[in-house]
């Protein structure tokens, strides 16, 4: 194992038990700044994988420099890619492998490419030339489906990401027991689920193996939505608890508490068993002034 691997290994480690924003922006600095990577060691570190969830991070700017980050190793590792094409382009087909991808980094000689004037295609069954082999043609498509969603903008390699997608239709298969019409559908919710923008963290999950395919398969809309998007849901449960709750049952007045957000001490508050009996009541308090609730207990 190279000593870059072994450094970025710790970084990942750090990146991930990191307390607050300026940690995880020092970290994703030096990880901008001080290495050059390759497929090989962005595999074998993880720290693709580590620093692509940060791209649906709550904070924007923790957000933009990881998606800044990783489209850098993309197009890195694309131009490596496109180089070792042209030095191989009268090399024979391999069985078994499609043919290499078209670069899609173009640059001018003596001027290096920058991830700002780039242009990092998609990639697909099709672009990567891979077919389905199981001799079943719903099969075969079903699995050229899924890859097309996990390869989408991963910079795997081929065989990797039909392994994975090979495995995702072999696991919907057994649970459909065959080419149902459930397994149609269950292959169709799970390539919606995979192609979402906003969530890039469960693709590079199951391309690193992290998330196991038997696992995915079983996984719900709401398990496998982003972190925002599970932390959004959370709060409107939240907010519609609050409100039945307070739809329910007479709040009173009082100015012993103080509103963060106004500073007022105009407020209605009731109490509530939310836990078990042997726990003390939660207390639910809207500031009249300005609307704000909060909850303690």
């Amino acid at each position: 194992m190279s000593a870059d691997v072994l450094e970025l290994k710790k970084l990942v480690k750090q990146l991930q038990s990191a307390a607050n924003e300026q940690e995880i922006v020092g970290i994703l600095n030096i990880l901008k700044k001080d290495f050059e990577v390759t497929e090989s060691i962005l595999r074998e570190s993880k720290v693709g994988l580590a620093v692509g969830k940060l791209r649906t991070h709550a904070a924007k700017h923790v957000a933009d420099l990881a998606k800044e980050i990783v489209k850098k190793w993309k197009v890195a590792v694309e131009k490596a890619k496109g180089a070792a094409g042209a030095h191989h382009a009268k090399a024979p087909q391999q069985n078994g492998k499609g043919p290499e991808r078209k670069a899609s980094v173009a640059s001018t000689p003596g001027t290096p490419s920058t991830p700002t004037t780039a242009k990092v295609e998609l990639r697909t069954a099709k672009s990567d030339g891979v077919k389905g082999s199981t001799g079943d043609s719903t099969r075969d498509k079903c699995t050229e489906l899924i890859y097309d969603a996990l390869a989408s903008d991963s910079g795997a390699p081929v065989e990797l990401i039909l392994k994975h997608a090979q495995a995702v239709e072999a696991s919907v298969l057994s649970d459909c027991d065959g080419v149902t019409a459930a397994y149609k559908s269950k292959i169709r919710s799970l390539f919606v689920n995979l192609k979402d923008k906003s969530n890039p963290s469960l693709r590079e999950s199951i391309v690193s193996g992290e998330l196991q395919a038997e696992k995915f398969t079983k996984m719900t809309s709401q398990e496998m939505a982003s972190e925002e998007r599970k932390a959004a849901d959370n709060k409107i449960r939240a907010e519609n608890f609050h409100n039945s709750l307070a739809a329910a049952e007479q709040q009173a007045e009082t100015d012993a508490f103080q509103c963060s957000r106004c500073k007022q001490r105009k407020c209605r508050y009731r109490q509530a068993q939310t836990r078990s009996a042997d726990e003390p009541m939660t207390t639910f308090v809207t500031c009249t002034n300005c609307g704000n609730r909060w909850k303690f207990s």
